[in-house]
């Protein structure tokens, strides 16, 4: 149950971030000044955070949206469904553990 409600709100998160981002791109071409604002905004430490939010969550729903499609598709994959659940958490964990450092020590850095 924990994978369907987190594949949920990662989705309506991801959802809610690229209408953001087609709006925020979008005011390019409307005014380029407000276009510089909004994006002057975005470079804190907050943002930085929140980013690495979205691309942790990105990371869960595409593994396990994969694990969904084996479910469906794949003769065995009701059987198999508990095991692919941990498998799409350890690569959840591994892809987090590679990603957050190192992001996050670009968001907190001086030069930022």
């Amino acid at each position: 149950m924990w994978s369907w409600v987190l594949h949920r709100i990662t989705g309506v998160a991801i959802y809610f971030f690229l209408l953001v981002h087609v709006l925020d791109t979008a005011m390019i071409r409307v005014s380029p000044g407000a276009y510089d604002a909004v994006m002057s905004t975005y470079k804190n430490p907050i943002m930085g955070l929140g980013e690495t939010a979205l691309v942790i969550a990105i990371m869960f729903h595409a593994f396990n949206g994969l694990r969904i499609i084996l479910i469906d598709f794949w003769s065995k994959g009701a059987k198999y469904q508990r095991l692919m659940f941990w498998i799409v958490i350890a690569l959840w964990v591994i892809g987090t553990a590679g990603f957050a450092p190192i992001h996050l020590a670009n968001v907190f850095s001086e030069g930022h």
